[in-house]
């Protein structure tokens, strides 16, 4: 069954089946509106040829659609077919609509009553009563689909436990007129503001969902120019709010081009006067700072000067170089400048929503990421609240509170992938040099002995587990050839792994069972696999490998630490793949 989202006019009896007399009787009187029809055709043929085309292409899928209704039954067929068919004819459809331009499941329908609603208010509708002035937009799902011939369909529609028998006739052709008008003025609409309106304006009318694909696009192209969105560091000099305060007295027109200044921060506002000269907000740490990009001060070509800034979007979290400066009224600088810090919400000052750029209440509730990014008073309420509450740790801590969590008292070990491990007893003796010994088993037990004597021990995951268990792993680890090989090696030396055996949990055994039993002085082991890790950024040199480290003392993870991976794409990927 299939949702359907219907606009047309009441008309008495849509609650049950038409009579065939009732029927005839009906399309008879429709004989008229076909007349109206072949003049607003000729009206038609006024229109410009942009329009003429538009209509031409609308009537042609219109009429393919249907000369294919009027052959054999499509439905006959689907009541026949296997369900796992069905399902992938439906998807096919789906995916050639898209293909086309058209978006099956639209964000927003505008239903104007329920169901109920609507057979309640319309049951004392006369007999062949049709009130064509009024417009009803109704949806839910079909239950029912017949036919009487390639121009007239019947629909049983279900919805909070009522129903309506839609009525869709092509003489009407009323829907298709509104289709064709709603297309036309869309396609000249879309002319018109593409003649007017810059990039940057048409970013905010887009889909989100396709704007999310051009930005992955872009990426996408600029690493297959070998250049790198997301580097694994950027040399920040000082943060924002640092910066306002440092530069805050220079004077009106000056700029300290013998200064350099490293900043990032996440852009908020963009604006530009020309081609050659573009303006940024930059916000980070509740200030901001103006950004002027200027050609003449760029080493860049104009032409490359604005294909670059051309690609930089709001909401892009951006590194940027330049020099501090003022001008009258404003700091600004080559390529980083006019900073403020926006004025601090206090307690017991009445909240302002009109001033919020997401106003949305469901979606700042339901994405309250997008809510402290956006609403400058929503995150310094929330800074308020952090405050209050580290004043109130203080003022208790030189009290003599004890501080005590909840989880603290959970009798089940637990947290991330880690083995949880016990401690009955531990007893620590200095010896005044870098080796400690202490009752790690209990005082009836030999004490064990841990040598800290810099530098640590420090071994390669994969090599040394190579080296050790005398493997030969794949180097595609994500590959099924990998699992296999893992799962023969866990079997081979009689390690158990519990399902799901999956390549990231079988090395974990491997590795545990090999390495860790080896650390029991401090031990650095550094560059696990990608799909061990995908919280990690990819290592630099070494393909498939992260740069990542734990550190072991006698044999258990103390420590976990890694390049932050900054790319959300890869990281979306890099749990798919854990899972494999």
């Amino acid at each position: 069954m299939e949702g359907l989202v219907v606009t047309g006019s009441p008309a008495a009896g849509e609650t049950e089946t038409l009579s065939k007399n009732a029927l005839k009787k009906e399309l008879k009187n429709r004989q008229k509106e076909e007349e109206r029809r072949r003049k607003e055709e000729e009206k038609a043929k006024q229109l410009n040829m942009m329009e003429y085309d538009v209509l031409l292409a609308v009537i042609s899928k219109a009429a393919s659609m249907a000369d294919s209704s009027s052959k054999k039954s499509a439905a006959a067929d689907d009541e026949d077919m296997d369900p796992t068919q069905y399902f992938e004819n439906r998807l096919k459809h789906l995916e050639s609509l898209r293909a086309a331009g058209e978006e099956p499941y639209p964000h927003y329908f505008p239903v104007t009553m329920s169901i109920p609603d609507y057979v309640e208010q319309y049951k004392n509708i006369g007999n062949e009563e049709h009130l064509e002035d009024v417009t009803v937009n109704l949806a839910g799902r079909i239950m029912s689909k017949r036919s009487s011939s390639s121009k007239l369909f019947f629909y049983d529609l279900h919805g909070d436990g009522a129903k309506v028998q839609v009525m869709a006739d092509a003489s009407l052709n009323m829907m298709e007129y509104d289709v064709l008008l709603a297309v036309i003025s869309k396609a000249a609409s879309m002319t018109d503001s593409r003649s007017k309106k810059s990039a940057a304006a048409d970013d905010e009318d887009m889909d989100p969902t396709q704007y999310l694909e051009n930005r992955q696009k872009h990426v996408a192209s600029l690493r297959a120019a070998g250049e790198e969105p997301c580097p694994h560091k950027f040399p920040v000099a000082m943060s924002i709010p640092e910066c306002v305060e440092q530069y805050k007295n220079i004077g009106n027109g000056e700029h300290l081009e013998d200064v350099t200044v490293n900043l990032a921060g996440r852009i908020m506002s963009k604006r530009s006067s020309s081609s050659k000269l573009f303006f940024y907000d930059l916000h980070g740490g509740g200030a901001k700072v103006q950004v002027m990009a200027d050609a003449s001060k760029s080493d860049l070509s104009e032409e490359e000067f604005w294909r670059f800034h051309s690609t930089v979007k709001c909401g892009d979290i951006v590194g940027v170089k330049g020099f501090p400066g003022q001008k009258p009224k404003a700091v600004s600088a080559s390529d980083n400048a006019n900073l403020k810090k926006e004025e601090a919400w206090v307690p017991g000052r009445p909240r302002n929503p009109k001033t919020y750029i997401l106003k949305n209440q469901e979606t700042r509730y339901r994405q309250r990421y997008l809510d402290l990014m956006l609403n400058v008073e929503v995150r310094q309420i929330f800074e308020t609240r952090s405050l209050i509450i580290q004043y109130i740790r203080c003022f208790l801590k030189k009290r003599g509170f004890l501080e005590v969590e909840t989880p603290m008292m959970n009798m089940i070990p637990g947290g991330a992938a880690a083995r949880p491990f016990c401690v009955t007893g531990m007893v620590k003796k200095l010896t005044g040099g870098y080796k400690i010994k202490y009752h790690a088993n209990g005082l009836d037990e030999d004490p064990i002995e841990i040598d800290f004597t810099p530098p640590f021990r420090k071994i390669d995951m994969i090599e040394e587990l190579e080296k050790m268990a005398n493997l030969n792993i794949p180097k595609d680890f994500s590959s099924d050839e990998a699992n296999k090989y893992l799962k023969d090696a866990c079997t081979k030396y009689e390690i158990k792994c519990a399902p799901p055996e999956t390549t990231a949990r079988l090395l974990d055994k491997l590795v545990g069972h090999f390495l860790e039993e080896t650390c029991t002085n401090p031990t650095f082991i550094i560059n696990h696999p990608e799909l061990m890790s995908p919280l990690a950024k990819w290592h630099r040199t070494k393909k498939g490998l992260t740069e990542r480290f734990e550190l072991f003392i006698n044999k258990h993870e103390l420590c976990n630490a890694y390049t932050e991976l900054n790319d959300p794409v890869v990281q979306r990927q890099r749990f798919a793949e854990q899972l494999k």
